[in-house]
Formats: C-alpha cells, structure tokens, sequence
C-alpha cells in the first residue's frame, strides 16, 4: 500500500473515532464528510445547545504532494500528534493553520 492510500486511510479512522464521542449535550452529532477523489477530510459539529444552532468544521485535513495538510483542528490534542504516534514522519505534516512563514519552525513540514 502506497503512503497516500495509508494516510487516507489513517485520517478517516481518526476522524470517525473523533466522531463516535458522545457530546455533553443530546441535541448535538459529529459528522464525518469525505470527499475521497480530492483528498478533502473533515469533522463537523452539527446540532443545537438549548437555543444556540452549532455547525461548524472541528477538524479539516487534506492530502495534497503526498502530504498531509491540516487545515483546521480543534481538538485538545491535535490530530499532527496522532498522525505521529501513527507512523507518519512530521516532514509529511504539514500545519497548514499556521501562516507559511511560521512554519519551518513549528518541526513539521513547512509546505
């Protein structure tokens, strides 16, 4: 199995275990939305907290050159670092959410 066929399949086991969490309140779910042809992967949040309607992306990561570009996360403990304990070298991560010129500094991959 090639690389890229790893990491789609990594990063869609990542993001449906993320999804199998039950939130604090009953009237939200997590979604996964896969758009395997162009590599785009997210978590969203879609329900209601009392009166407040809550949509939104947790988590959105994209492969692009053999790479994985994280484009969002909102999680406490950052997909990059379970990518990592998962076998992916930090030179295939990139943070995208970090402005280009931040990033050969974060010890991922600057692009």
């Amino acid at each position: 199995m090639d690389s890229v066929e790893r990491y789609r399949q990594l990063v869609q086991t990542i993001l449906r275990e993320y999804a199998n969490v039950k939130p604090a309140y009953e009237d939200i779910e997590f979604q996964t939305v896969f758009d395997r042809e162009r590599d785009h992967y997210q978590l969203m949040s879609v329900g209601w907290d009392k009166k407040l309607r809550l949509h939104g992306c947790i988590l959105h990561v994209d492969i692009k050159d053999g790479k994985l570009w994280i484009q969002h996360d909102g999680t406490e403990e950052g997909i990059a670092n379970r990518l990592v304990e998962n076998g992916v070298p930090k030179e295939h991560i990139v943070l995208a959410f970090h402005a280009p010129y931040k990033r050969p500094y974060t010890g991922y991959a600057a692009a």
